[in-house]
């Protein structure tokens, strides 16, 4: 593929491992929501009390986990056959293993015979997105048109390229499968090739390694590029690999797809063919699919239509489209809509490369905009799916990152962040003109409910129009209670009023029906208990609005706002800025009784810097927290800290603060300016609800820190 430029700031090389003998197979079947349990070290789960005594010095952590500066958890790829035949699941990342199972969608990938991939090809790739914790980051970028899209390949040219957990956890709250890369290239790479075909155990060693790590850190399959030349003995293991490898994917993790990019032929040759024609078809036959090169023409897909390889498997073939529009192509850039016509007009699917475009070639502060325009311009050629979810259900339509990040209406940190992590099941954007009558919906970094955006629906009502306008909001397919609450925080200018309308599915009649449910009376009993689980009540211009939604049996499909123009007829702008939409059932609205369990402390290290006292150095705490929860019912969580009266009669208490946001059970607190010692400090953990309910403070997790300066004095 196409070589990007290189990234700034790459962790640093990892260090080879001996074998630990704990790796002799790929492990069982992933389960969905499946992730990695450790223990905190030597202390015990039910402790509640940990005493450190402050040392300074460097982090003895490892750097290929760790930045060796702050401690922060970071992730890179792979960069030899050695460091991939090393790898251990005792040795590996705990804080990349995805914590988000792939949602089912409707309809099912294998029942969409026009696929879109996209393949995230950026600047070497490993920038913002290897702080697996998320950073402050002015301008990011941020992929969120998941609606579109159904299976998503991150790609660099790391020998092998692990995807950042950010990424796999906001493609499978949208149902998209994610791939990561295992790449050859060149001369190192023929060598590369060599080694690990020459017998089949060799190729089978590094198959059960990439199962093994795909298992771990729960994504979904390999993209297979091999940019070299092959020997006659390599090329003739190539597609035996590929056959193992697909097999033992699809027996470990559920849904699995191996791809097979178009580079070398049955020779051994590098030739790309730009079409699956008899020189690679062995490759095709032995994996799930084929991923063509850029330079294709027309006559190479007419061509392909009725080839015998295609018969059955037509869906199978994605055609490369190159953004960057490098070569001889069809359209690319913001005319990369024309290769989508051609590929569709021939039923075929599509692979998307290096989207980024948008990002790297055009104005950043203008991100959002240039992304929408370009993924507006290829939306007719794009099928939709809707990822299926269960109640409760919510969504802050948050996109990952912001300019402010925002809790309950009110700025938790004024510090640009990004976080993919953080993404909420994002709308369909889109934009329609009528006449005069105009409608428009966007993410806005402003007035934000929780996260980093809100959901901005901008139009005209003309005078002459009378009918309301309406605004899809979410596509979704959620399977309903027999009486479920549907609940909107949201902002709208003067002179309009909302109501709700939504359209349910039906299974066993297969049929669709509009509903428009009543809004409940601010006074009704159901928003009463609903307002006081979640604590909201009408405070910065934020409105609570309810809705009673009666279909047992039935799927909710789309949910949209109807805005209507009050008083006498004029022309009217209007504004209404969606903060937050939940569903519950409504026979289920109480406290769950769940508690953080197991909350424990490891890994600390201290580092000097700016005193929580005064401007004199300090000491900065960073430290490993993990705990258990139950899964389902929690969006994220938040974690806090305070100083609690310790042995120093002078150091007096503190309020609960807040740290950080954690989107899995294991979480690094870092460089938390903290009092000289001795000291004591609580460190909690607060579950956010699915529901939006709040849970009260007796049911977070709370461990306790005292610390003490060393026996034999050092300068503190």
């Amino acid at each position: 593929m196409s070589q990007q430029v290189e990234g700034q700031g790459q962790v640093h090389e990892r260090t080879k491992r001996q074998d630990d003998n704990d790796e002799n197979g790929s492990g069982g079947k992933r389960r969905k929501g499946e992730t990695s349990r450790e223990s905190c070290l030597d202390q015990p789960m039910d402790s509640s009390s940990v005493h450190e005594v402050v040392k300074y010095g460097d982090s003895q952590l490892p750097a290929k986990h760790y930045d060796p500066d702050t401690t922060e958890p970071v992730i890179s790829g792979l960069q030899s056959l050695e460091e991939l035949l090393s790898w251990r699941r005792s040795e590996a990342n705990p804080f990349n293993v995805s914590t988000v199972p792939l949602s089912p969608r409707w309809p099912p990938l294998s029942h969409t015979p026009l696929r879109t991939l996209v393949s995230h090809d950026m600047m070497g790739g490993y920038l913002d997105d290897r702080f697996l914790q998320g950073t402050d980051a002015t301008l990011p970028y941020s992929f969120y048109h998941w609606h579109h899209i159904d299976i998503f390949n991150y790609f660099t040219h790391n020998t092998v390229t692990i995807p950042p957990a950010g990424w796999t956890n906001a493609a499978h709250r949208h149902g998209v499968l994610v791939l990561g890369t295992f790449i050859t290239e060149w001369t190192d790479g023929a060598k590369l090739c060599e080694e690990f075909l020459k017998d089949e155990e060799s190729y089978r060693a590094v198959a059960d390694k990439l199962v093994q790590i795909c298992h771990f850190y729960g994504f979904d399959g390999w993209l297979v590029n091999i940019e070299n030349e092959l020997s006659a003995p390599a090329v003739k293991s190539m597609p035996l690999f590929l056959q193992y490898l697909t097999e033992q994917m699809h027996e470990r993790v559920s849904g699995a797809l191996v791809l097979w990019y178009d580079s070398v032929v049955h020779t051994g040759k590098l030739s790309w063919q730009n079409e699956l024609n008899q020189n690679n078809r062995l490759f095709f036959d032995a994996c799930d699919g084929f991923f063509t090169n850029y330079n294709w023409t027309e006559q190479s897909l007419e061509w392909m239509k009725g080839y015998s390889a295609v018969q059955g498997r037509q869906a199978d073939v994605y055609i490369g489209v190159d953004v960057f529009a490098r070569g001889e192509v069809v359209g690319g850039m913001y005319d990369t809509h024309k290769a989508l016509e051609m590929i569709r007009k021939h039923n075929f699917s599509a692979a998307i490369f290096a989207p980024g475009w948008v990002y790297e070639t055009q104005e950043k502060t203008e991100f959002r905009h240039n992304q929408d325009k370009f993924w507006a311009l290829l939306s007719d050629h794009l099928p939709l799916h809707r990822p299926v979810s269960s109640l409760p259900f919510t969504s802050t339509f948050c996109q990952g990152f912001g300019k402010s990040l925002y809790w309950r209406g009110k700025k938790e940190s004024e510090r640009p962040w990004f976080h993919l992590s953080a993404q909420q099941v994002q709308p369909e954007f889109f934009s329609s003109k009528e006449d005069r009558a105009w409608l428009k919906t966007r993410a806005c970094p402003d007035q934000v409910w929780s996260g980093g955006s809100s959901l901005l629906l901008e139009g005209l009502i003309p005078a002459e129009q009378t009918a309301a306008v309406c605004g899809r909001v979410l596509s979704l397919h959620v399977p309903l209670a027999s009486s479920t609450l549907v609940c909107l925080l949201y902002k709208a200018s003067d002179g309009v009023s909302v109501a709700l309308e939504m359209t349910t599915h039906e299974p066993n009649e297969d049929t669709l029906t509009r509903v428009s449910p009543v809004a409940l009376d601010e006074g009704h009993e159901l928003v009463s208990q609903f307002s006081q689980l979640c604590a909201i009540h009408k405070h910065n211009d934020w409105t609570l609005m309810c809705a009673l939604l009666e279909a047992e049996g039935s799927s909710l499909r789309d949910l949209c706002v109807n805005i209507s123009r009050e008083g006498e007829p004029q022309d009217i702008a209007f504004s209404f800025r969606l903060g937050q939409i939940m569903l519950v059932d409504a026979s289920r609205l109480q406290l769950p009784s769940e508690r953080i369990q197991g909350l424990c402390i490891y890994d600390v290290v201290w580092f000097r810097g700016p005193s929580a006292d005064s401007h004199a150095p300090g000491p900065l705490l960073n430290a490993t927290l993990r705990w258990s929860f139950t899964p389902e019912l929690a969006c994220h969580y938040r974690v806090h800290w305070r100083r609690l009266r310790g042995p120093d009669p002078r150091v007096t208490a503190g309020p609960l603060q807040f740290a950080a946001r954690a989107y899995s059970h294991v979480f690094r607190v870092t460089e938390l300016a903290v009092a000289a010692p001795p000291g004591l400090l609580e460190l909690l953990v607060e579950p956010v609800l699915r529901s939006g309910f709040l849970l009260p403070e007796s049911q977070w997790g709370r461990v306790r820190l005292s610390y003490s300066k060393p026996l034999t004095q050092e300068p503190l």
